[in-house]
């Protein structure tokens, strides 16, 4: 099964099974550096003004393609299910709005490190709904995590985090919500994942316009008007890439690995964000701002391989 053979060592695999193994990981990588690269284009392409109109066309170019290839599926859902993956769409809506927002607000790195937080989050949250005291070794996990961010946001000094860092961790938040929701919501998990998928990011356009309609801000299409090559190449990357491209390959390597494998790979995301930021974006965190970002990092890994050792068991 491809499931053991991906978490066998990696030099006890015959050579063709390596190579296998090593093809499936690289488009999962690709997918993880293309997510971490997600706050600085947007960051890049948005303000305040434009939030609304930009998430509009990100995901207004996407569905369609997501409708041509599971007209099949969305057809055979229930109603229950359309009911239910609405639902979960809301909620994305909710996540995507403060993302953006607090992307516009403080820096590439601080977002992508901050919202890292969802992988201690869920498994704290899945805790106490259960009633699972998680173990010591993930609650310093946790705390390790937390620790890094309050770091992070302090730059060359203490001071109180910035909006944009606090609308990421009610993102990380809103994340946690949307992963248990999509646990608990019995119509929805009968359901295949692109019927799913779809119906949610279809839900999530429709509130986006209803908001641009309603709001203040500039349209979708002033803002398209106002785009040169250079927003266009950053919408055409967070719609191709961040979001087409990263689903099918979730959909085609989940068939071909172990879901930790994924996982673990798809967990570099916040490291990928950083390097982004600092290289490409000039973001100087500082003295503390590094060692909350080596405090993050090291405390999501940590607490990401606790809880998959505990699904495990």
């Amino acid at each position: 099964m491809a499931a053991s053979s991906a978490s066998a060592p990696a030099a006890s695999l015959p050579f063709g099974a390596r190579r296998r193994a090593w093809l499936t990981d690289l488009p999962l990588l690709l997918v993880a550096v293309f997510w971490g690269g997600s706050y600085l284009a947007a960051k890049g392409i948005t303000t305040s003004h434009t939030v609304v109109a930009v998430l509009v066309l990100r995901f207004a170019l996407v569905v369609p393609v997501l409708v041509a290839a599971g007209w099949k599926g969305l057809r055979a859902l229930t109603g229950a299910q359309w009911r239910g993956a609405a639902l979960l769409g809301l909620i994305l809506a909710g996540i995507f709005l403060l993302e953006t927002y607090g992307v516009v607000h403080t820096s590439a790195t601080n977002a992508g490190l901050i919202i890292s937080l969802t992988m201690i989050f869920t498994p704290l949250a899945e805790a106490a709904v259960t009633g699972n005291r998680p173990s010591r070794g993930f609650l310093g996990a946790a705390g390790l995590s937390v620790a890094g961010v309050v770091l992070l946001t302090q730059g060359a000094g203490f001071t109180a985090p910035s909006l944009g860092d606090l609308l990421i961790l009610l993102a990380a938040v809103a994340r946690t919500v949307h992963v248990l929701a999509m646990a608990r919501v019995k119509a929805v998990q009968s359901a295949d994942s692109l019927s799913l998928t779809t119906v949610q990011l279809g839900t999530a356009v429709l509130v986006f316009a209803v908001l641009a309609a309603a709001g203040d801000g500039a349209s979708p299409w002033t803002a398209a008007l106002g785009f040169g090559p250079r927003e266009w190449a950053g919408l055409v990357f967070l719609s191709v890439f961040c979001t087409l491209f990263a689903f099918f390959v979730q959909m085609w390597a989940v068939r071909r690995t172990s879901a930790s494998r994924v996982s673990l790979l798809l967990g570099t995301e916040p490291l990928w964000a950083a390097l982004a930021g600092i290289a490409l974006a000039g973001d100087r965190p500082g003295v503390l701002g590094l060692a909350g970002a080596v405090l993050v990092l090291t405390g999501t890994a940590w607490g990401r391989r606790g809880a998959d050792a505990a699904a495990r068991d």
